[in-house]
């Protein structure tokens, strides 16, 4: 009799404990990271403004310490790997999704002339065997591309792509991106509905030429995605900077921008998009404690969801020649953060969880900057330092979502 009485008491933990362990997964948060797609050889773009086969791991070869406590350059542990082939995204996917990651948003480029950058997603990715495995969306990088790749300090800003398009090849790409990317069957939709984030708001407006006639656009993108047998569409800003409306020089305010064009939710890209960096070297936990501050003011200012970010790390020192006087000059000349250990990062999830937690289960949502932008010095990828620890850090504390 006793030994069934152990028995039941002991079936009921475990009972207890699998529900838990069911309750927990089902309420972790979704991490959803950023994906620079410049790591490849083969782009035409590049190809033709570069040489041969360039790409940004050029950069990352070359780059040197520049100041006391600099640490360059940042060697990758999987070496300097062709993200366009089908294996080596393969790798990464596998160790996204072992460490907890659910989602790649690819920065993802298209002009009016075309795609850049796209072969990435296209011959990487959605090429993988495992793909399936992480989700993945789209963050249209519609800003100028800027010949930086490196810059030269003081030389003209020289805009090699404009990031504006027409509205008739707004609506091409609306297609495009609904035929070949929406319809896929791991890309990341939020209530069944795609994920698609905007990374700038004074371009997007500069398309169409007024908020009212942006609006439209975004409206008729809903329907076109409704019409290819899609629920909708759940349309992301992301939200930094004051915009700039067509034929005006004064800035706009960012949230009436954001209400007025509909939008489902807003994010950041990235921390220093909203915390100054006050010092060459600028302490982590500093630039955290700043951001942490400005997700409180975020959380109610928008009247949607706001998709809170941890990042890495900042430094841009890469993408300027190296034999250039290093300091706060104007991007890429940028201060750095520094101390973004990986205890560091892993206390900055930590904060994190607990803040989502308190939110509704639909809400627990958060983007990292960045899995791989090896050349601003945020990426959680392994390198010959660290090694595997910064992907570590997700896993014990968020877990695995099976």
């Amino acid at each position: 009799m006793k030994c069934i009485y152990i028995q039941i008491v002991f079936l009921i933990i475990f009972a207890g404990v699998m529900i838990a362990t069911e309750q927990a997964s089902s309420e972790r948060p979704v991490i959803a990271s950023y994906y620079s797609p410049n790591y490849h050889p083969g782009d035409p773009r590049n190809d033709n403004e570069k040489g041969r086969g360039w790409c940004e791991w050029e950069l990352v070869k070359t780059a040197k310490p520049r100041f006391p406590g600099h640490v360059q350059p940042k060697v990758p542990l999987w070496g300097y790997a062709d993200e366009s082939d089908p294996n080596v995204m393969a790798k990464k996917i596998d160790a996204a999704a072992d460490h907890g990651v659910d989602a790649f948003i690819f920065d993802w480029y298209y002009f009016n002339d075309g795609p850049f950058l796209n072969r990435c997603l296209d011959l990487g990715y959605l090429k993988a065997p495992n793909r399936n495995r992480v989700k993945f969306s789209l963050m249209w990088a519609n800003h100028d591309w800027i010949d930086l790749h490196p810059y030269k300090r003081g030389a003209p800003r020289k805009t090699l792509y404009p990031g504006t398009v027409t509205p008739e090849n707004f609506e091409k790409i609306c297609d495009h991106v609904i035929k070949d990317y929406f319809l896929q069957p791991s890309y990341w939709k939020i209530d069944g509905r795609p994920y698609f984030s905007f990374y700038d708001m004074t371009k997007l407006i500069a398309n169409f030429g007024s908020i009212n006639a942006t609006r439209a656009a975004l409206d008729k993108f809903r329907e076109k995605t409704k019409a290819a047998g899609l629920p909708g569409l759940h349309l992301n800003a992301v939200a930094w900077g004051q915009p700039i409306l067509p034929g005006e020089t004064k800035r706009s305010d960012l949230v009436e921008v954001i209400k007025a064009l509909g939008f489902d939710s807003t994010t950041s890209y990235v921390w220093i998009h909203h915390v100054p960096l006050p010092k060459l070297l600028t302490d982590y936990n500093e630039v955290r404690d700043v951001y942490f501050a400005h997700w409180d003011k975020a959380d109610k200012m928008y009247g949607i969801p706001y998709y809170p970010n941890v990042s890495m790390g900042w430094d841009s020192s890469p993408r300027t020649v190296q034999e250039d006087e290093f300091g706060n000059f104007g991007y890429p000349f940028t201060n750095t953060i520094g101390g973004n250990t990986p205890e560091r990062f892993k206390a900055a999830l930590e904060e994190t969880r607990r803040r989502l937690m308190n939110r509704p289960v639909k809400d627990r949502i958060f983007t990292i900057n960045c899995w791989n932008e090896w050349t601003e010095g945020s990426y959680l990828e392994p390198d010959t330092v660290n090694g595997m620890k910064y992907l570590e850090a997700i896993r014990d504390v968020f877990g695995v979502c099976k």
